[in-house]
């Protein structure tokens, strides 16, 4: 445990290495540590995956980062190259008769001087084309779903060439497996129908954790925040609401749209409430995931920052160690996250495969 902390510590306060020197500006003034700004680039996503950051022996900010994929849809023509091309947002990228620029993680349609125009609240105005790049998060998933596939594969093929006493992956992977099938499927859906949604509900809870996890490692290839991404928890709140909705029975939805039992004036009020709690289960799946591993992310980056903003020694062993707590804390989170979003989506399944017993 004492070697674990020694190492979360190094690798932490290694990653903070880039944000507490100060940056030069293009006037080539220095800038105050923002951490504002370091927050938002950490939870945010990006067209480069950053390996490590340092102060070279003249005082300046080296990043070194591997560059990923860039395919831009614009005016009917598909573009690729990588992000390197971009130069950290330095350099203009023309193709044709068109002009790319990197701007805040973000690629715009720019003139030959690679003008941003900004509107009165600062925002850019620029065309964007449609981006469809491989992103960080983007390969993050990838990671993940290579992770995935590595771990049930090989282990299912250890079950049919040796089928004995689990050992190595078995033994961890068996327990978490019976644990969804026991404890969550067959608990909220049923014995007789858990079966047919235990892939899916498998599926959910490994890739949430994994993720989890992944954006929890400070350095590459970790620093992700996949499951704090709003379009991430977005499609999987979706895939929840179809599988749920598709798999209603009848009396589940007699009951959303007819409200048997009830008096008329009553069902008035209560059938548009039933409606758009259908709506709602989802929307909370979604925003609950996606609070709970941004916010974990801004805490655990803020206290870290407290150090840098102070320029204190003092405050920095307070700062430390409750940065460490916290950051222990989010292993527990990651696994929790994935097991509540697993439960209430069987517990969503359940509810609407049951069937009226007469």
């Amino acid at each position: 445990m004492n070697h674990l902390l020694k190492i979360l510590f190094i690798a932490i306060l290694f990653s903070f290495n880039h944000y507490a020197v100060a940056e030069e500006n293009a006037e080539g003034h220095n800038t105050a540590f923002d951490p504002l700004v370091m927050i938002a680039h950490h939870i945010s996503d990006s067209h480069e995956w950053q390996v490590i950051s340092y102060t070279n022996s003249h005082g300046e900010p080296v990043s070194i980062s591997i560059p990923l994929p860039v395919i831009i849809f614009y005016k009917g023509q598909l573009h690729g190259f990588m992000s390197s091309a971009f130069a950290h947002g330095k350099a203009i990228v023309k193709k044709g008769t068109t002009n790319f620029k990197l701007y805040h993680n973000k690629i715009y349609v720019t003139d030959e001087e690679g003008r941003i125009a900004l509107d009165e609240e600062n925002h850019p105005i620029n065309e964007q084309p449609l981006d469809l790049s491989i992103t960080k998060n983007v390969a993050s998933m990838w990671l993940s779903i290579v992770l995935i596939l590595w771990l049930f594969i090989s282990s299912a093929r250890k079950y049919t060439t040796i089928p004995s006493k689990p050992s190595g992956k078995q033994s961890f992977l068996e327990p978490l497996i019976l644990f969804i099938r026991d404890d969550v499927a067959i608990m909220q859906i049923g014995k007789e129908k858990a079966d047919k949604y235990l892939p899916y509900l498998l599926t959910l809870f490994f890739f949430i954790w994994i993720n989890n996890l992944i954006g929890l490692v400070p350095f590459f290839p970790g620093a992700s925040n996949l499951t704090g991404n709003i379009s991430v928890t977005l499609v999987l709140s979706v895939l929840t609401f179809l599988i749920t909705s598709f798999s209603g029975s009848k009396t589940y939805w007699k009951h959303i749209l007819l409200a048997p039992g009830v008096p008329g004036w009553v069902k008035i009020f209560l059938v548009p409430v039933e409606l758009v709690g259908i709506f709602t289960k989802p929307f909370a799946l979604m925003i609950r995931l996606l609070a709970n591993i941004t916010a974990g992310h801004i805490i655990i980056l803020s206290l870290f920052a407290i150090v840098f903003v102070m320029k204190s020694y003092y405050i920095a062993p307070v700062s430390i160690l409750m940065g460490l707590v916290m950051y222990l804390l989010e292993f527990l989170v990651a696994a929790l996250q994935a097991y509540i979003f697993t439960l209430l989506t069987a517990l969503f399944i359940g509810m609407a495969v049951h069937e009226e017993e007469h």
